[in-house]
């Protein structure tokens, strides 16, 4: 590549490492958000199949695990999108030019304007 390329190998393996990096963040929190949501989905599962008439009648061991699997799955995706947005959103603050990230507005009271998103703000 020559140097007068904006894309170097470095910048890739960079890159190529943050993404890493955010995806490996992202599976912890899936996880970990995923365990709690077994505990919190079994329990009253297992509790209701003891004490209620119609869940132990009509909730067999498999619509149980069904039950604490679904939860746990969804716990796990949204957690892992949730974390690799916000990540995303960091980044690409930070790799942002600085005249995008200057949010501030320069302006009188007259010509005043909503805030833009937290997400934008410094």
């Amino acid at each position: 590549m020559s140097t007068t390329a904006t894309v170097t190998r470095a910048h890739l393996e960079n890159k190529l490492a943050l993404a890493k990096r955010c995806s490996r963040e992202a599976t912890l929190a899936g996880a970990k958000a995923a365990a709690v949501a077994t505990v919190a989905s079994a329990v009253p599962t297992l509790a209701s199949v003891r004490m209620l008439p119609w869940a132990k009648a009509n909730l067999n061991p498999t619509g149980q695990a069904l039950i604490v699997c679904t939860v746990a799955g969804m716990a796990y995706f949204i957690a892992a999108d949730k974390a690799i947005l916000s990540l995303a959103r960091r980044h690409s603050y930070e790799s942002a030019p600085d005249h995008l990230k200057d949010t501030s507005f320069h302006g009188g009271a007259a010509a005043a304007r909503p805030r833009p998103p937290a997400f934008f703000r410094p």
